[in-house]
């Protein structure tokens, strides 16, 4: 009965939601580096995230968690005014469209993420 149960629960996931956290999924041999105004920051956790649009395309921006942001100096309005930010990063290997943030520079002041 509990494989059942196991099973169910397994199946009512979304994949996305099983391979989120794989930092593997990520390229770390090709450096990304974008300039360009965040749109639906999330400032929560289990880490924040954001959109922005490069090469005409919406891309999924994966941030640290929000203590460890804070922690470094990185606040939430410094990425939600529509002003440009710079973001260093790694891109999806599967090419979809979602980078994981190393370094983030905001109002002339660079965080490390990781």
């Amino acid at each position: 009965m509990n494989r059942l149960w196991v099973a169910a629960f397994l199946l009512s996931v979304p994949a996305t939601a099983i391979a989120h956290h794989g930092w593997s999924s990520y390229d770390a041999s090709k450096t990304m580096k974008i300039t360009a105004p965040l749109t639906d920051v999330r400032w929560g956790n289990p880490h924040g995230s954001a959109k922005l649009t490069w090469q005409k395309r919406t891309w999924d921006v994966v941030l640290a968690p929000v203590a460890r942001m804070e922690q470094r100096g990185l606040s939430k309005d410094m990425l939600s005014d529509g002003k440009p930010v710079t973001l260093e990063g790694y891109p999806r290997r599967d090419g979809a469209a979602e980078m994981r943030i190393e370094r983030i520079t905001a109002h002339g002041q660079t965080v490390e993420l990781r």
